[in-house]
């Protein structure tokens, strides 16, 4: 250390002990990431050797001054097949291990907690289905899979979490998912991965992975009063939804109530799922999937509603699980907060409210 100035040294402490060449392993999903990543390297730097090996070793054993003469090579059958089927074999294993990654990255499980994130030139907004927002941050529990349903408002943008492992783009006008499952407490960088614009670089923010104990009372400290359902309710409301999309015989949209998820008939002769996306594209641009029996005349919103407006209507939609909601909204333009999850009216032990429900919390 006497031959080195006290400056350079602690720089290289620093380094040794800061530096990382991969981010922590903070999900589930990560360390297979990894074991695929370091596999590539593995075998990338084992034909690297190889290769400089091999040239090398020809360089100095057919050199002009061994062989004055050229000699001809006959080749070989079996070493050209060696060759050719041990990386073949390699690749295969690349490629069979990435799509089994890929799926099951792509493919959350059904009982995922869903947050809504939409990407804006240069933040990201965060939406829970509790009425919790965010902006460049994102809160989520251990233990818990939890998928980010992403759209961008403008241009296209890319959700980043390095130390989970998970990237994944923001498209406008399109829904795209990602889900993970994190496992160490702690706080991790964010990032927009993709150039959208001058304000790029200022596009990050961090994510807060806590306790099940210690989320639950983040989620009682940040609520806003009301769920997403309850704010797609009353804007379902004010938008007089409900003068049509009601169970009336003589109703000019079809019944909303319990649709998510189920298929539905178009006036084509076709038939489409009425997820999320179907649901937001019904709202934006509803001539492009009319269903069967129902004339053409909802009117779009597109420009009208933000992109926040349209998930709090999705996710009203989604836990739509009766008629009595929708009732109460006819003929409305506006639902009072207090009249959000009011107390049901008392009835007569043993009798059955006629069409009671509510939106599901």
């Amino acid at each position: 250390m006497s031959h080195i100035s006290q400056v350079l040294w602690q720089f290289l402490v620093k380094w040794l002990t800061s530096f990382a060449l991969y981010p922590p392993e903070a999900s589930k999903i990560a360390p297979q990431m990894d074991a695929l990543y370091f596999f590539m390297v593995l075998v990338s730097l084992i034909g690297l050797t190889i290769v400089i090996l091999l040239v090398t070793s020809f360089s100095i054993l057919y050199s002009k001054k061994r062989h004055p003469v050229a000699v001809q090579i006959e080749g070989s059958t079996l070493l050209e097949a060696t060759w050719t089927i041990i990386p073949l074999g390699l690749f295969l294993i690349m490629f069979v291990w990435g799509a089994l990654i890929y799926f099951r990255v792509y493919t959350p499980p059904a009982n995922a907690m869903n947050i809504y994130v939409v990407g804006k030139q240069w933040m990201w907004k965060a939406e829970h289905a509790g009425g919790q927002h965010e902006i460049n941050s994102l809160h989520v529990p251990t233990g818990q899979a939890v998928q980010l349903t992403l759209i961008s408002q403008d241009v296209f943008h890319s959700f980043s979490i390095p130390a989970f492992r998970v990237k994944r783009e923001a498209i406008p006008g399109r829904y795209t998912t990602v889900w993970f499952e994190a496992t160490t407490p702690g706080t991790y960088h964010l990032f927009c991965t993709q150039y959208c614009g001058t304000e790029h670089s200022h596009m990050i923010g961090d994510v807060v992975v806590m306790t099940p104990e210690d989320y639950k009372k983040w989620l009682a400290s940040s609520t806003s009063g009301a769920s997403l359902a309850q704010n797609g309710e009353r804007l379902f409301a004010s938008l007089s939804c409900a003068a049509c999309h009601n169970t009336r015989p003589d109703a000019r949209g079809p019944n909303l109530v319990n649709v998510y998820g189920t298929k539905l008939a178009l006036s084509n002769g076709g038939s489409v799922l009425a997820d999320d996306a179907y649901l937001r594209e019904a709202i934006l641009n509803p001539s492009q999937h009319l269903t069967q029996g129902y004339a053409p005349i909802m009117p779009t919103y597109q420009g009208q509603v933000s992109e926040e407006g349209v998930i709090a209507l999705v996710e009203y939609i989604k836990n739509l699980n009766s008629d009595y909601r929708v009732q109460q909204t006819t003929n409305t333009t506006e639902l009072l907060p207090e009249s959000v999850g009011a107390p049901q009216r008392t009835v007569p032990a043993g009798q059955k409210p006629a069409g009671q429900g509510m939106v599901k919390q």
